[in-house]
This record gives C-alpha cells, sequence and structure tokens, in this order.
C-alpha cells in the first residue's frame, strides 16, 4: 500500500511539476493526464485555475446559488439601476425606466411570498411564458429564493409545444403575457398540474375569464405582488445541488429535451466566466436574445453579480436599433445572424458610396488591421474619421460584443474589432453545460477559434475513426469535443436513456461537436458529429459548416444544404437577401426588379447566386464534393413559424427536408439531366 501511495505520489509530483514550469501568458491551456495510470496527456483546462476547477465565483466564495447571488448583488449595488424597460402599462414606448437592485430585491420577495400565499409548495416548476422583461427577472429571482423551480418557455412556442412542456415538467404556475393566455386557454383541459396563471402585463382591469370548472386561478403580476407584499415570507434558501431550473433544449429534431441545471452548475459556470470577464457596476447591457435560451440566462446571471444595468428591447427585433440607439448600451451579446447582417450591410453601404468615401474607408481599415494583427493599438483618427459613426449604430458606447450559440466566421470577427473596437470575442457552450465551455480572451489577435477552457470545467478530445479525427493527428490533435466538471448537468428530466447517452460513467458529457486544438490551447470548431451525412460516393458532409461558408455570399441570408448516400452532389435551398437581390436585378436592368417571387425563378438571377456562392466556397477552400451543384431560390425566410427554425434560429433539418421535398426533387433532376446532356456531347 505504502509503495502504491509512493507511486501516485510521484506521478501528482510530476503534475504539478508540470502545471507550474507553464506560464499562463504562454498559453490558453495547461495540459494534464486523463488518467494518473496511463500517462496521456490529453486534458484540457484554463491556464488561469490548472489544478482546481472553479465552482463558485472566486471573488466571493460563499455565493454557493442563485439566490446567495442576488442576495449579493441587491446589497452591493442596492441604489444603482438594475431591470430597465421602454413600454408602458398602455403599450406605448418611451425612455427607459429604471428599477434599482433594491426595488428589484423587493418585488422579488413580494412575488415570491405571493405564491407562498397562493399554496404553491417549495420544489415547485414554475412556468416562465413571456418575452424578456423585469417581470421575467423578478418572476426567476423569486424562484431562487423560495426554491422553486423554474421553466423557461420560448415566446414562440405554440400550442402542441407548451402542452408537451407543462406536462413534462408538470409546472404548477405560469407567468405570461395576456396573449400567451390565448395559447394557453387552447390547451387549459389538457393541463391537470397548472393550478395558477399569473397574467404580466395588460391594463389592470382586464378581465382573465376561465372556464368555471377549470380548477385553475388567475391572477395579474400586480395584485399578486399586492398580496405579497402585504404578507411577506422568509426565504426558503435552496442548497447548491437544488435544481433551479429545467431548460427545456430547442432542439432540431423531436420532442424538447428537459435540461436540469442546479444552482451550483450555474454558479460554477457564470463563476468561472467572472474570472476572465471585463464587466462593471457603471455597463448597461441589452437584453433581447430570449431569456429561455441559457445564452442569455448565463449573461444576465453574470451581469447581475456585477451590477450592470440590463435595459430590455420593446419586442420587435426590428425595433432594436431603435432601443439600442436609446439605451446605449456598453455589452452587446448576440448570435452571428445578426453580425453577419451588419457585416453585410456596412460594406454594401461602403460600396454603393463610391468615390473618396469608400476609398477613405479601405485605408482606414486596413490600417487598423495592420495595427491590430501586429498587437498595436491603431491610430484615433481612423475613429475620428470613419468608425464613429459606424459605432453610433450600436449607440455609441459599446465597449465589448460577444458573439455565441452557433459558429461566425474570422472574417465577420476581424471586422467587428476594427468597426467598433472594444473587445469582442467567441465563446462557446450548449445548455447541457449552463452555457459556457470556452471563450476567447480579450487581446488575442488570433480570430477563427473559441478560445479557452471556462475554469469551470476540463476537455478532451476523443477519437472519432469514422470521421478519421484522433488525438494523434497532425499538426493538431482532432476529435469530439468532450466536457467534465461542476458546470455540467444533471440529465435529461425522466429521461434515463438520452442522458447515458451524452453522459458517459466517467462524467463526461460527449457535445456531438469536433474540435482542435490550436497552439496555445485554444480550441476549434471544425465539424458537427450528429448532423453528418455521406454522399453516394462516402464523403462525409458536415452541411452546417458549408451553409456558414455560403451564407457569407452577399445575396444568400439564409442556406439549407441537402444531400444523401442516394446522390452524389449537394443542393441548396436559398432564402435570398431581398435588399441586395433587387440592388443587383437594378443594375443589370432586370424588368422585375421589384418583384422579389419573380426573381427567385428567373434562371439568370439564379445562375449569378451560383457563381457567387462558387466564389465564396472557393476562397473558403471548400473540397470539390462540398459544393452545392444547384440550387432553389426562395423569397420568404425561413422561419419559427413556417417550422423551420428552432428558437435560437438553427434549421430543423428533417422539417426542412419535408418541406422543400418538391424542389430537393426537382434540383435532383436538374443534376441529372445535366450529367445526361454532358454524356450526349462527349458521343
Amino acid at each position: 500500500m505504502d509503495e502504491r501511495n509512493d507511486v501516485v505520489r510521484r506521478r501528482l509530483q510530476i503534475v504539478n511539476a508540470h502545471v507550474h514550469a507553464f506560464p499562463a501568458e504562454e498559453g490558453y491551456s495547461v495540459v494534464l493526464p486523463e488518467k494518473l495510470s496511463t500517462g496521456k496527456w490529453n486534458v484540457y483546462r484554463s491556464a488561469l485555475f490548472p489544478l482546481k476547477l472553479v465552482d463558485d465565483y472566486p471573488d466571493r466564495p460563499e455565493i454557493k446559488t442563485l439566490h446567495d447571488n442576488f442576495v449579493y448583488a441587491e446589497k452591493a449595488y442596492s441604489n444603482l439601476k438594475y431591470l430597465g424597460t421602454r413600454v408602458r402599462e398602455d403599450g406605448t414606448v418611451g425612455e427607459y425606466r429604471w428599477m434599482t437592485y433594491a426595488e428589484a430585491g423587493a418585488e422579488r420577495s413580494a412575488i415570491g411570498s405571493g405564491l407562498v400565499l397562493h399554496g404553491i409548495p417549495k420544489g415547485a416548476s414554475i412556468g416562465l411564458y413571456l418575452i424578456n422583461r423585469a417581470e421575467w427577472m423578478v418572476a426567476e429571482h423569486a424562484c431562487s429564493s423560495y426554491s422553486y423551480v423554474s421553466v423557461p418557455l420560448y415566446d414562440t412556442l405554440g400550442p402542441d409545444a407548451v402542452k408537451y412542456i407543462i406536462n413534462h415538467a408538470e409546472i404548477v404556475a405560469i407567468f405570461c403575457t395576456p396573449d400567451k393566455l390565448q395559447t394557453l386557454l387552447t390547451c387549459l383541459p389538457e393541463l391537470p398540474s397548472v393550478r395558477l396563471i399569473v397574467v404580466v402585463g395588460g391594463l389592470e382591469n382586464s378581465s382573465f375569464a376561465l372556464p368555471g370548472n377549470s380548477g385553475v386561478e388567475t391572477v395579474s403580476y400586480s395584485i399578486l405582488k399586492t398580496q405579497g407584499q402585504s404578507d411577506v415570507r422568509p426565504f426558503i434558501p435552496p442548497l447548491p445541488e437544488d435544481v433551479a431550473t429545467i431548460c427545456y433544449t430547442s432542439g432540431t429534431t423531436g420532442t424538447p429535451k428537459g435540461a436540469l441545471l442546479t444552482h451550483r452548475n450555474l454558479i460554477a459556470s457564470t463563476g468561472g466566466s467572472s474570472t476572465f470577464t471585463d464587466l462593471t457596476s457603471s455597463d448597461v447591457h441589452i437584453s433581447y436574445l430570449p431569456l429561455a435560451h441559457i445564452y442569455e440566462r448565463a449573461n444576465v446571471i453574470l451581469m447581475t453579480h456585477f451590477g450592470t444595468g440590463i435595459g430590455f428591447y420593446q419586442g420587435d427585433i426590428l425595433k432594436l436599433m431603435d432601443d439600442m440607439e436609446a439605451l446605449k448600451p456598453t455589452i452587446f451579446v448576440s448570435v452571428p445572424r445578426l453580425y453577419n447582417r451588419i457585416y453585410d450591410r456596412i460594406l454594401s453601404t461602403v460600396r454603393a458610396s463610391g468615390g473618396l468615401r469608400e476609398r477613405l474607408f479601405n485605408v482606414a481599415y486596413n490600417a487598423k488591421k495592420k495595427a491590430l494583427d501586429r498587437g498595436k493599438t491603431p491610430s484615433p483618427v481612423w475613429d475620428r474619421l470613419v468608425f464613429n459613426k459606424i459605432k453610433a449604430r450600436l449607440g455609441g458606447r459599446v465597449r465589448v460584443i460577444v458573439s455565441g450559440a452557433s459558429p461566425i466566421s474570422p472574417e465577420v470577427i476581424d471586422f467587428l474589432k476594427i468597426c467598433f473596437g472594444g473587445n469582442v470575442s467567441e465563446g462557446y457552450g450548449m445548455t447541457e453545460t449552463a452555457c459556457v465551455i470556452t471563450s476567447c480572451r480579450e487581446g488575442d489577435p488570433l480570430s477563427g477559434h473559441v478560445g479557452a477552457p471556462n475554469p469551470a470545467c476540463e476537455i478532451k478530445l476523443q477519437d472519432v475513426p469514422d470521421m478519421n479525427y484522433t488525438s494523434d493527428d497532425k499538426p493538431y490533435p482532432r476529435g469530439e469535443i468532450c466536457v467534465r466538471g461542476p458546470l455540467v448537468f444533471k440529465g435529461y428530466y425522466k429521461d434515463e436513456v438520452q442522458t447515458r447517452e451524452i453522459l458517459d460513467e466517467d462524467g463526461w458529457l460527449h457535445t456531438g461537436d469536433i474540435g482542435l486544438w490550436l497552439p496555445g490551447g485554444r480550441l476549434k470548431i471544425i465539424d458537427r458529429k450528429k448532423n453528418i451525412f455521406k454522399l453516394a460516393q462516402g464523403e462525409y458532409i458536415a452541411p452546417e459548416k458549408i451553409e456558414n461558408v455560403y451564407q457569407r455570399s452577399k445575396f444568400v441570408s439564409q442556406c439549407f444544404i441537402h444531400g444523401d448516400s442516394f446522390n452524389y452532389a449537394l443542393v441548396a435551398i436559398v432564402s435570398v437577401d431581398p435588399e441586395t437581390l433587387s440592388a443587383w436585378a437594378k443594375s443589370k436592368g432586370i424588368k422585375h426588379a421589384d418583384n422579389l417571387e419573380s426573381l427567385c425563378k428567373d434562371p439568370v438571377v439564379k445562375a449569378a447566386v451560383l457563381a457567387d456562392m462558387d466564389a465564396v466556397g472557393t476562397e473558403a477552400k471548400l473540397r470539390g464534393f462540398e459544393f452545392a451543384k444547384a440550387i432553389t431560390l426562395v423569397h420568404e425566410p425561413f422561419s419559427l413559424e413556417s417550422g423551420l427554425l428552432t428558437p435560437t434560429m438553427k434549421i430543423k433539418r428533417p422539417q426542412a427536408k419535408a418541406y422543400f421535398a418538391k424542389a430537393i426533387e426537382d434540383m435532383y433532376a436538374q443534376i441529372a439531366a445535366q450529367g445526361e446532356s454532358n454524356a450526349l456531347k462527349g458521343l
């Protein structure tokens, strides 16, 4: 036994010496052995915390739950602005009005007490079925402080999905807006667990009539608050291992899965993020990404810890820029789809301006890029001459820009750094890890990767022989990204089978994403295991990678790549960018330039779009079999309403395949006909 202990001790000494010999400034990550007995060094941790995974806020280790986090924030930032809204009670829009941290704390106590007074038991599931707004946040804090389990529902969900989640999670009380109440009423007889509906917003004298025999009580938010204020109950603090939320993944296939996230998971994830995040109580964040998704949920937990002001958009994404002008945020967190639109719009405007303005932009852009590539501070003259006008589009004060939820091209990241300045970074995460797995560090000049591990987890790449990805690949190790640590969820609610599929016996969560390690311990996402399909000639295709490339085409707003084992080529459904396509058609003298539907059917237009996509694909070094050989143009965007997108704007592939079945069939017939024609020409 003593001999075995000596062996273990020596191995630990070797690991410790290795870690301390690896200065943090030389890289993002340190490499450790997965098991001391194997001697294989394949597990990566943050160089900031190499010896112990973070499971709290290192500056405030007493914070173990979401309740603790808000109690701390309420005390530390009592009189500072916390929750801001533009929408008035009558539906009109004005300047932002703010609730302080102390006021939000008092309202949290009232709402939680109101739920207790209505007999909602400890541990009950509480539904949050409304868009981002102050009441959403207060209700969430009430859940944390009184040991309820919050269950967010995307505000875009229809009756079937709402009914499934409510029944699956056995939701007892639901917070919703008047419009969502109508959705609930359509399926109320089929929701046996529901006892209380809290209606948020609308006029207080509005009546909320329910069927007399429903057994469900309905109360307005303000009345519930008044009831709680009249009899404030003591907090019922949760334990770190208690479930804080059941977060239903939007899912591109099948029914939604309920990810069980504990208080420890969420505090570990955001606590780890706090070690490399530059936030202060003077910052302002605009909240418009759905709070039902873990991305925005983690954002607001972290920002609450730092006393940041959170202003909510008015509910219309088309008016987001107007909201930003009014709010003037310093933090902007978004998704690649919006950043791609900003990129395309700015470049289109520059090209249209022509002459001196276009030349000045190009000179300024190249000068800043050269300075940033060398790690130097660009001259401020370029901002004064060119880029301050562009910065004004996001309110003029943004100093931190974050991209997440899906891959973004290095070109767009570099563009954001140059045009908007400040700290621009990309992160990677998933619901099952309480959001952040990796994140880029401020000042890193290299784009095209997702950074280093969150200090709350460790990462390894597992071999995927079928796809020829191994940890021994040269020049960089490659494989499926696996994550372990205190941020990893407990499992899927009432679904042991799928839990075992994603979590192995050693605690590793298998993400389904393929990554490689760049020098310095930077992780790069290169492929997707789950959405891979094989063409007839045996080549594997990762459609999301190709779609991300094609969306760089000026004509492409959205793209769906399809292929299967019965065909040798890929085809694409392309939702066109209406402004760019119409402007191009007018410049070419096409008569029906203002009729988007006609443009999409025009063979000349289709050929031009495919040629531009080919050029973009060539620049991105797509392999021959990765090019779409035929395309169909559609004038209507893929949307939630059509059932083609998840709430996080990912394509639902089986649904898209069925929806565009006729177009796919016609494209393959076209490819076959072209092949026959070419064969005849060769006779």
